[in-house]
C-alpha cells in the first residue's frame, strides 16, 4: 500500500466514544482487563486502548480508520515496517503449503544459518515461540552446565514472565509499579539476585558473597524495558570479566536488540561476547518466534543430544520461519544499520528540540533502531533514575501525540522503535507532531508527578 500523504485521526474525547471503546467493553467481559498483555490496556496513560485493524509501512490504523505513525511496531518486531511485501509473500506462499507440521522443516536450518552467520557468539540455535521461553530455557541450560542454582539479573530489565524473572522487572511490571508478581513463591524468587543496571560495583559485591552459587548473569545489553537506557562504558566488559573469573555464564537477552542494534546484535556493536544469546521479535518477522543460542559445546547439552529438556509444539513454526528468513535477508545490505541508526538519532533530536522549545525537562537516547526519552532532569542510568520520569506528564503527552497522529507505547517505561519504512517525510510529520504535543503539555500543566502510582 502506498504511503499516505496525510493522516486522519480524532481527538481523545472522540476516541472514548469510538468503536475501539465499544470493543474494549466487550473484551473486558471476556478477557482479564480486556487484553492479552497488560500494558496494552492503556492503564498507565489513563485511556481506552486503540484496537488496530491494519498496518502499512510505518503506519497503523485503528478500527475507526484513524491512522497513526507507528513507533511501537509490535514492540520492535517489525524492523521492515508493516506488511512488507517480501514478508507477506513469504508467509502467503508457506501458508498455501501448510501452517504447521510438528516436524522438522528446511526453513529452520535456513534461518538458523542466517543467525549463526550474523551473531558472533552463536554456533547453534534452538527455536522456541517467545522471548520468555528463550530466556527461561537459557537459564535452565546455564544451571545444568554449571551445576549452580542462582541467577543474577538487573532491576528494571525484563526477561519475560517466568517466575524467576519477575523480581524488580521492567516493561509491564514497571508500568504497573509492582516489585514482583502475585503467585511467585518466595522459593522461586530466592535464587534470583538483583543488582542495579550499570553498577559493576554491585555485581562484584554479589559475586564476592555468592560467586560459587551463581550459574549466570542475564542482562539486556541495552536496557529497553524501563525506557531506553544505554550501558555505561566498561559495564558489559566488566560483566564478561567477572563471570569468567567466577566460572558463571553470561547471558545476553537480545530479544529486543538482536538484529536491531546491528546485524550482529548488541554483542557485535559493543564487542562483548556472551556464553548464551536469547533472540526474538525481529527473527520472527512479525510472527511468534524466538531462540536461544550459543557455542556448540553448550547447546549440545539440550535434548535430544543432552540432558537439558525443552520442547514446544509450535517451535520452528513454518510461517514464522518464512517471515524471519525474509526479514533477515532484507537486512543483509551493509548500509542498513547506519541508515536505521541515523533515523533513531534524528528522532531523539526531534524530541529534545520539542521539549527544549516548550521548556520541558527531558533526557533522550538512541541506538540502532531504538530511541526513547524520559521526562526528567535526572541523567538516567538505571531503574531508580528511570523512575524519576514524570508519568502523569507522559500520559498527557501520549494523548496529545495521538491527537497529532503519532502512536507511542502506552507507557513511560518502554523504548520506541523505528523501521526502514520510516522515511524523511514520516520523520518531518513526527517533528511537527512533537512540537505541537510538547507545546500543549507546557500550556496545560498536570498535577504532581505520578510515576509510582499503581495502575
Amino acid at each position: 500500500m502506498a504511503r499516505r500523504e496525510t493522516l486522519t485521526h480524532t481527538s481523545r474525547a472522540s476516541r472514548d466514544m469510538s468503536r475501539s471503546a465499544t470493543l474494549f467493553e466487550r473484551a473486558q467481559r471476556l478477557m482479564p482487563g480486556g487484553v492479552s498483555s497488560p500494558v496494552r490496556a492503556f492503564g498507565a496513560v489513563d485511556g481506552t486502548p486503540l484496537f488496530m485493524q491494519r498496518g502499512f509501512g510505518p503506519y497503523v490504523a485503528d478500527t475507526d480508520d484513524n491512522e497513526y505513525v507507528d513507533y511501537v511496531l509490535s514492540w520492535g518486531a517489525l524492523i521492515l515496517g508493516h506488511a512488507h511485501p517480501d514478508v507477506v509473500d513469504a508467509v502467503t506462499r508457506q501458508a498455501a503449503l501448510g501452517t504447521t507440521f510438528g516436524a522438522p522443516i528446511e526453513a529452520e536450518a535456513e534461518l538458523a544459518e542466517l543467525i549463526v552467520r550474523a551473531m558472533p557468539a552463536v554456533e547453534m540455535v534452538r527455536f522456541v515461540s517467545s522471548g520468555t521461553e528463550a530466556v527461561m530455557s537459557a537459564v535452565r541450560l546455564a544451571r545444568a552446565a554449571t551445576g549452580r542454582s542462582k541467577l543474577l539479573k538487573f532491576a528494571g530489565c525484563y526477561h519475560g514472565h517466568a517466575d524467576a524473572f519477575l523480581v524488580q522487572a521492567g516493561s509491564g511490571m514497571a508500568t504497573l509499579a509492582l516489585p514482583d508478581s502475585a503467585g511467585v513463591t518466595a522459593r522461586a524468587a530466592a535464587d534470583t539476585l538483583v543488582a542495579p543496571y550499570n553498577s559493576l560495583t554491585a555485581v562484584e559485591a554479589l559475586f564476592a558473597e555468592y560467586g560459587a552459587s551463581i550459574a549466570a548473569v542475564v542482562v539486556e545489553p541495552v536496557a529497553a524495558n524501563m525506557g531506553l537506557v544505554l550501558p555505561e562504558p566498561g559495564f558489559l566488559p566488566g560483566l564478561r570479566a567477572v563471570t569468567q573469573q567466577y566460572g558463571a555464564l553470561l547471558i545476553f537477552d537480545e530479544v529486543v536488540t538482536g538484529f536491531r542494534v546491528s546485524l550482529g546484535g548488541a554483542q557485535q556493536h559493543v564487542g562483548v561476547f556472551p556464553d548464551l544469546t536469547c533472540l526474538g521479535k525481529v527473527i520472527g518477522g512479525g510472527l511468534p518466534a524466538a531462540a536461544y543460542a550459543g557455542p556448540e559445546a553448550l547447546m549440545r547439552l539440550v535434548a535430544p543430544t543432552g540432558p537439558v529438556y525443552q520442547a514446544g509444539t509450535l517451535s520452528g513454526n513454518p510461517l514464522a520461519m518464512a517471515a524471519g528468513i525474509a526479514t533477515l535477508r532484507a537486512l543483509a545490505a551493509p548500509e542498513c544499520f547506519a541508515q536505521l541508526g541515523e533515523r533513531s538519532r534524528v528522532l531523539a533530536q526531534v524530541v529534545r528540540d520539542a521539549a527544549a522549545a516548550a521548556n520541558v525537562p527531558l533526557q533522550a537516547n538512541s541506538l540502532g533502531g531504538l530511541w526513547g526519552f524520559f521526562l526528567t532532569q535526572t541523567r538516567v542510568v538505571d531503574y531508580t533514575s528511570a523512575r524519576t520520569t514524570d508519568a502523569a506528564r507522559f500520559a498527557q503527552l501520549f494523548h496529545a501525540l495521538l491527537d497529532e497522529g503519532v502512536y507511542l507505547a502506552p507507557s513511560p517505561f518502554e523504548a520506541a522503535f523505528v523501521s526502514f519504512a520510516h522515511d524523511d517525510r514520516t520523520l518531518d510529520r513526527t517533528r511537527r507532531a512533537m512540537m505541537q504535543a510538547f507545546d500543549h503539555i507546557a500550556r496545560h500543566p498536570v498535577g504532581a508527578r505520578q510515576s509510582d502510582k499503581r495502575r
